[in-house]
């Protein structure tokens, strides 16, 4: 879609399938993806204002179900239980930390 194909015969592994994207590419990409990323949060407030109706009605109604031509729409509470990081660090910060996992990620912005 945007970029040209390198070919990779005889190279390094790693790099196979890689794309070369000239100046017009990365603006073309960085633009629709900005875009795209604004349609996005559009759509999710769309979505969030639907919701927001359908459960409002369903607490007018009492009910923690709906039935919509094919649809069942359930809004039902549950518990879940996780550990306080916060007061375990301040509690046991020994155990805190034997038990701390560090992982690495990337982050992927156009600003």
């Amino acid at each position: 879609m945007y970029g040209k194909k390198v070919s990779t015969k005889g190279k390094n592994k790693h790099r196979k399938g890689e794309t070369t994207m000239t100046q017009l590419d990365i603006n073309k990409a960085a633009k629709d993806y900005r875009d795209i990323q604004g349609m996005i949060r559009e759509l999710e407030g769309e979505a969030e204002a639907i919701k927001t109706a359908l459960t409002r009605h369903m607490e007018a109604q009492q009910t923690d179900s709906l039935m919509a031509d094919v649809f069942t729409i359930r809004w039902a509470s549950y518990t879940t239980q996780r550990v306080d990081t916060t007061s375990l660090k301040k509690d046991l910060p020994e155990l805190a930390a034997k038990y701390t996992k560090t992982t690495e990620a990337r982050r992927f912005q156009i600003q």
